[in-house]
């Protein structure tokens, strides 16, 4: 079978596919031809390199395929990117093309490239990391290294200035990242109703942002802890830098070895990291270490609950690409069980503010920030690690657009008889920013 008829199968199912699903997004071929022919040099379009990569999709037509094909750069998009694509949505009913589209072109095209070797390179072949936590500190470093220390410069392309590393908070949907996230940092703040001369541990804390700023603009002690060595040395030196190492202070440990008792504890996106069969040591671990008149600040990306326990626990092949290449261990709880947790474990639940719409805005803003310094990224990371973190960012956006993922902020405190101490209404909340 010759390459040009190949080509030329090719062409017409593509051809044939537009029409049925009234799409306007053009192809780009590995011998300079276009779907259609007529393609316009700015047209938004998807381009092909070669051959093998037709071939591998047909061979094995999963999502880790064409990751492993999109981090190499052999299937890219131009003029656009991946939102774009999304919105290049099929003008008619799936049910509709898979009743029209023609099965005999679509076999035809396959098997003219069933005998085509699929290429190269395959880069994520052998990374694999999809394992859950199994409590352990060094399963646990393991993971959160892989994720965190990347590198502290290819994170400043695309954080905030303050390196916040969680779902921004939005009192206006236009706000650019940087307001956001001290937004963020303020209205936690507020909500662990922070005082001076109290003490707040951090778990999960990132590059220090959060405990920087209760530090300086709340006037407390913290503490926080991660196990990623590179944001230790960074937040280290940013709160020597500023002035603050008499007041916070940072340390490379597992959450669950922390000691002390604290008046307040925050944990903004470490559940994520643990592993379902470990929230009794989280919930615990907080439960341990939160004074009995504390408040707990508990920060997570959830999933939605299903009617089936089973269909619940079932993986997609999104998020089994999500644990194996970018959050190894990662496991996601829903907010019902969140709560359940917490009263099972002798927590009174204050307060449940749902994000995610915070969330998608952050993380698109994260993907256009990463897209625009490309070249920056490629340079500190790497083609193939700066292409799957914008997969991934976009990605996210997408999810949480699409309500397949969410984040809850939930407040709560010890389980305990007479008043909680809060007050009778949400108003000191939203009083005016500071200055």
């Amino acid at each position: 079978m010759g390459a040009k008829a190949r080509v030329n199968s090719l062409r017409k199912f593509l051809s044939h596919a537009r029409e049925i699903a009234q799409i306007d997004v053009g192809f780009r071929l590995w011998d300079g031809s276009t779907v259609p022919d007529d393609l316009p040099a700015d047209a938004f379009a998807i381009s092909i390199a070669d051959e093998g990569v037709v071939a591998a999709l047909i061979k094995k037509p999963k999502l880790e395929t064409l990751a492993n094909i999109w981090v190499s750069g052999r299937i890219d998009l131009h003029n656009g990117d991946m939102f774009d694509l999304l919105a290049q949505k099929p003008k008619v009913r799936s049910r509709e093309i898979r009743k029209n589209i023609s099965k005999w072109l679509a076999i035809n095209t396959a098997r003219k490239f069933w005998f085509v070797d699929r290429g190269g390179p395959w880069p994520l072949e052998g990374q694999e990391q999809d394992r859950p936590s199994d409590g352990s500190r060094e399963q646990n470093e393991k993971n959160i290294q892989h994720h965190y220390d990347v590198s502290n410069a290819f994170y400043a392309l695309w954080l905030d200035k303050e390196m916040v590393y969680t779902c921004g908070y939005c009192t206006d949907w236009e706000n650019d990242i940087d307001q956001m996230q001290l937004d963020k940092l303020e209205m936690i703040c507020r909500k662990l109703r922070l005082k001076p001369g109290e003490t707040m541990l951090d778990i999960g804390c990132g590059w220090g942002a959060l405990s920087i700023y209760a530090a300086r603009n709340y006037g407390v002690t913290a503490h926080g802890v991660t196990l990623s060595s590179q944001q230790v040395d960074y937040a280290r030196a940013k709160a020597e830098r500023l002035g603050l190492s008499d007041r916070v202070t940072f340390e490379l440990a597992d959450y669950a070895t922390v000691e002390g008792h604290y008046d307040k504890v925050a944990a903004i996106g470490i559940q994520e990291h643990i592993g379902v069969a470990n929230y009794p040591t989280y919930y615990n671990t907080v439960k341990r270490v939160l004074k009995p008149d504390g408040l707990f600040l508990h920060h997570a990306i959830t999933r939605p609950a299903k009617l089936d326990r089973k269909k619940y626990e079932k993986k997609t092949q999104a998020f089994k690409l999500l644990t194996k290449f970018i959050f190894p261990g990662g496991e996601l709880d829903n907010i019902g069980n969140s709560v359940l947790m917490l009263e099972r474990y002798g927590f009174e639940v204050h307060d449940v503010e749902a994000w995610r719409e915070h969330y998608q805005r952050t993380c698109r803003h994260w993907h256009d920030r990463l897209l625009a310094n490309y070249d920056a990224a490629v340079a500190e990371v790497g083609e193939v690690k700066t292409r799957m973190w914008l997969v991934y960012l976009g990605g996210c956006s997408i999810a949480f657009r699409q309500n397949t993922a969410r984040l809850y902020q939930t407040v709560a405190s010890h389980k305990r008889r007479g008043p909680s101490g809060l007050p009778p209404t949400r108003a000191d909340l939203y009083r005016p920013a500071p200055d």
